[in-house]
């Protein structure tokens, strides 16, 4: 994420956990070509006309309580330059109350489908202050022509574009995320669209960051999608992470390291990482702490550091919020070394838990290490 941030503001970020491929409603090249579009941006730049101006006053002509005439009234708008009087029809009356637009107010209106924004007061009126709350925003009257050309930039992802184009009402699916397969002509149809619009200059393409956590649970068929993939122009920039060593690639019986072909890994540049120092631990642990609300004695921090050196600094992580509890249990305000000592005898971590099955394995149901003496070895001896 702080990758795509750096890159620029809009620049998209897709997250997918290797095992969330595998569904009954979609195959799995089509989630990972989703998830691929996601991750790839388009900044689409419009010009609108607009209408910008300070009300000078709102006439509207109701007809009587019977009558079968609809209602007409006349807008006048000005400039520090010019002054107009604009017809009304219904659309746009109803517009005006919708938005208590009245007289010393400046508007904007879209003219290709007639939404009217308010842009605030008017410095005019500023000696109205009182009357208006202070809520209220004062700007300058806008200067030269009433109807302008103004460029409006929106920054959707060729997902957004795929969903809407799918299907009738195919917004409704982005928000309930019931997206289904999307046919490849539809597809086709809008990265030539697409492809147009650069040419003319009104979009850009704008790849993002797609990031596969548990990369090793994607099989042989997805590692020969993404090779495919990533050869595209538009391609984003793929991150996968992944904690395991030298596996056997899924869908295959040959080994490889990671769980991932060579050919795939050959593309990659491997980030190398190392352990975590004491000092380092204890600043993570600082910060956990500080997040959570947790204030702990010095001799608690360190002995917390100690375990998380000693165990893992998910385990002492996990034993700030569970010292806490103890701490309020005794109505303690700070955490201290014998809250820490109390949860750490409570739970186990990885090592002595492991210590404490072989010491009581014989004890447990489906014991496949019987112990020498234990009463299954004697039945069978006799």
């Amino acid at each position: 994420m702080g990758l795509a941030k750096s890159l620029g503001q809009e620049t998209p970020f897709a997250m997918l956990a290797g095992s969330e491929l595998f569904s009954l409603e979609m195959s799995k090249t089509e989630a990972l070509m989703q998830a691929f579009r996601k991750a790839i941006g388009v900044r689409i730049k419009e010009e609108n006309e607009i209408i910008e101006g300070e009300v000078v006053e709102v006439l509207i002509d109701r007809p009587a309580a019977g009558g079968a005439a609809a209602k007409t009234g006349k807008l006048t708008l000005k400039t520090t330059e010019m002054e107009t009087v604009y017809d009304l029809g219904a659309k746009m009356i109803e517009a005006l109350g919708k938005e208590k637009v009245q007289s010393g107010d400046v508007i904007a209106i879209d003219k290709a489908c007639g939404k009217i924004s308010k842009l605030g007061r008017s410095f005019s009126r500023s000696r109205d202050y009182d009357a208006m709350g202070p809520q209220t925003k004062f700007v300058q009257c806008p200067d030269g022509e009433l109807q302008k050309r103004k460029e409006v930039v929106h920054c959707v992802t060729l997902h957004e574009i795929d969903v809407i184009n799918s299907r009738t009402q195919g917004f409704l699916a982005l928000f309930t995320g019931d997206t289904g397969e999307i046919r490849s002509e539809v597809r086709e149809q809008i990265d030539s669209k697409v492809a147009e619009w650069r040419e003319e200059g009104k979009a850009e393409i704008v790849p993002g960051v797609l990031f596969i956590d548990e990369v090793h649970m994607l099989d042989i068929e997805c590692f020969s999608f993404l090779n495919r993939a990533l050869e595209n122009e538009m391609a984003p920039i793929l991150v996968v992470a992944t904690n395991r060593g030298i596996t056997t690639i899924r869908g295959t019986n040959y080994k490889s390291p990671h769980g991932i072909p060579i050919d795939l890994l050959d593309r990659l540049l491997i980030i190398t990482t190392q352990p975590y120092t004491e000092d380092e631990l204890r600043k993570i642990l600082d910060i956990r702490s500080q997040e959570e609300d947790v204030d702990m004695t010095e001799d608690a921090k360190a002995l917390l550091t100690k375990i998380s050196v000693e165990t893992s600094l998910r385990y002492a992580i996990h034993l700030i919020t569970s010292a806490d509890l103890a701490c309020q249990k005794r109505k303690g305000k700070i955490v201290e070394v014998d809250d820490i000592s109390k949860v750490y005898g409570l739970f186990l971590d990885v090592k002595r838990s492991t210590q404490y099955l072989m010491e009581y394995q014989e004890q447990y149901m489906f014991n496949e290490m019987p112990a020498e003496d234990s009463p299954m070895e004697y039945l069978i001896e006799i």
